[in-house]
């Protein structure tokens, strides 16, 4: 291996490192806010992150064996389809459980607490993740790594929910709009199901090439 293209494997790591890092908190400040504000919003916003926690370590492992040499394409190949098909899977499933949540919360007028923290990380995500996506992009297209570019995408779509998440705290704080929290929610699920359906093809080998 070229030292520039290992160097690069290596700031892909460091990158990635920092992005799980991210998710870990992310995950637990906006599933313990959920959980305390009774947001559904909040709740699947945390549930996400776990899930990304789950790839982005996929991830480290692949370009851990990319520098070091040790692991096969076949191998790698296997290893990531197992966990998009798991990441995936629960995706969906998380969907799924969003949705009724949200549907009964609208037909019992279920009302979510305000959460500051909640509206705090949102903010935060709103902010790092496209900064994150332009740098996965950027050494992906160097070390030709389509799944660090499409971590990247990750991210993005990261970013989206937040500010959907953001928008609905929001509403639910400055106006008490009951119904704020659950319709947001629903919108999220449009995000969480697109991205668990791309994960769950390309856990079966049926993604874009």
């Amino acid at each position: 291996m070229q030292t520039a293209p290992k160097t690069a494997f290596q700031r892909g790591l460091h990158i990635e490192y920092f992005s799980t890092a991210w998710m870990t908190f992310e995950f637990l400040v906006g599933f313990s806010s959920g959980v305390k504000a009774g947001s559904i919003l909040l709740i699947a916003f945390g549930l996400d992150s776990f899930l990304e926690i789950i790839s982005g370590s996929t991830l480290i492992w692949r370009l851990r064996k990319s520098v070091a040499g040790t692991a096969s394409d076949q191998e790698i190949q296997r290893a990531e389809q197992r966990s998009s098909l798991i990441v995936g899977t629960v995706l969906l499933l998380l969907a799924v459980y969003v949705v009724g949540v949200s549907v009964y919360n609208l037909l019992t007028h279920q009302q979510a607490n305000s959460s500051w923290s909640g509206m705090a990380i949102a903010v935060a995500s709103v902010i790092l993740m496209p900064l994150l996506t332009w740098g996965k992009r950027k050494i992906g297209h160097r070390v030709h790594s389509a799944a660090l570019i499409e971590d990247g995408m990750c991210n993005i779509t990261c970013a989206y929910m937040a500010a959907t998440v953001l928008i609905g705290a929001v509403l639910t704080a400055a106006f008490g709009w009951w119904w704020a929290d659950s319709v947001a929610a629903l919108v999220l699920v449009y995000f969480i199901a697109s991205e668990g359906w791309e994960a769950f093809q390309n856990g079966r080998g049926k993604g874009a090439d």
